[in-house]
């Protein structure tokens, strides 16, 4: 081949790859098959780290999380700067990241349980090298703000958890004792799944796909970033807490004009928790107006999944093949090996 007409090559991939869409570039990048770390055993340590908000007069809570993983068997150490303070987070984002590399460097943790969201994971994410973590990869667990690192693993090629924090844990924990139940189950490698109950507002259907997602704040905020994820095949999990009924239409307005939701599969709908009343009222509920943004599509819809910023937050494998079955008497969450 000719100098010229390499060159005449070369500028035109540039052209091409230099005007892929974010979304085009996402899904170059997306591994089809997630590599699962090992589920725990007894013996295995848990690693307990705060990458974002702060655990103000939360050592209760933590040392509750501590003795539930002895109770099973397991090993717990707690990050250096877990109760670290700088401002809203828990520590700086040096100390925060330097508890996360840590837990995701050493080989003889099994497992990284977050200890809350609140606000503070996205600062930390293009500070964390996945060498190590590639070599003895270990599940992390969390939900809310843990989204984007749940984002991260994915789009790196590994399954997480979505399951309740430490701060999750009550006084009495028979309030929670199913949810608690769906997180041991998860770290163990017991079958996840569910039987939802039906909703009005559901689109029946079939679906087959991975199950990926999380709170729809930080999946609205990954767009246009590098943990922005492929939804391609896939099965959208979604919850909120403390929003705007226009403000949850807005986000799902900003993911359709993206294309989030042009060649999924499903969507998977957890908790609306505390919608706030604005002075304008909606005029729907949030379950209607989440049927309204998205009926321009035909995939099925299951509302109704305990997940989310309740006290019956089930776990969920994000990355895991699943099938939703929603039919006219219930919904199924079925695991798929």
């Amino acid at each position: 081949m000719s100098k010229k007409l390499t060159l005449i090559l070369l500028l035109a991939l540039s052209f091409f790859f230099g005007n892929l869409t974010a979304q085009e570039t996402v899904n170059q990048k997306t591994p089809t098959a997630l590599i699962q770390p090992e589920y725990l055993k007894a013996g295995d340590t848990v690693a307990i780290v705060a990458p974002s908000g702060i655990l103000k007069n939360r050592t209760d809570e933590v040392d509750q999380a501590v003795a539930l993983l002895k109770s099973w068997g397991l090993h717990a150490v707690i990050g250096k700067h877990v109760f670290s303070k700088d401002n809203h987070f828990a520590g700086t984002d040096a100390e925060r990241c330097e508890d996360f590399q840590k837990a995701m460097d050493d080989p003889t943790i099994s497992a990284i349980w977050c200890a809350r969201g609140g606000y503070g994971t996205v600062r930390i994410l293009d500070k964390l090298d996945y060498t190590k973590f590639r070599k003895k990869p270990k599940w992390v667990i969390g939900y809310s703000d843990i989204t984007a690192l749940h984002n991260q693993l994915h789009n790196e090629g590994f399954k997480s958890i979505h399951a309740l924090m430490c701060v999750s844990l009550t006084t009495d924990l028979s309030d929670i004792d199913y949810t608690i139940e769906t997180f041991k189950n998860a770290i163990f490698g017991k079958p996840v799944g569910y039987d939802l109950e039906a909703s009005p507002y559901n689109r029946l259907g079939n679906a087959k796909g991975q199950l990926v997602g999380g709170n729809l704040t930080i999946l609205h905020t990954m767009l246009g970033s590098k943990e922005s994820i492929d939804t391609k095949g896939k099965i959208i999990f979604i919850e909120e807490i403390g929003e705007y009924k226009y403000h949850i239409d807005r986000m799902l307005q900003s993911l359709k004009r993206a294309g989030y939701f042009d060649n999924c599969a499903g969507v998977l709908v957890g908790d609306m928790s505390r919608m706030r009343k604005n002075t304008t009222p909606w005029g729907t509920s949030v379950e209607q107006l989440i049927v309204d943004a998205l009926s321009d599509y035909d995939f099925p819809i299951a509302f109704g999944m305990p997940a989310g910023h309740e006290k019956n937050n089930y776990a969920l494998i994000l990355g895991q093949d699943i099938e939703l079955n929603v039919a006219g008497d219930k919904s199924l969450v079925i695991l798929r090996e």
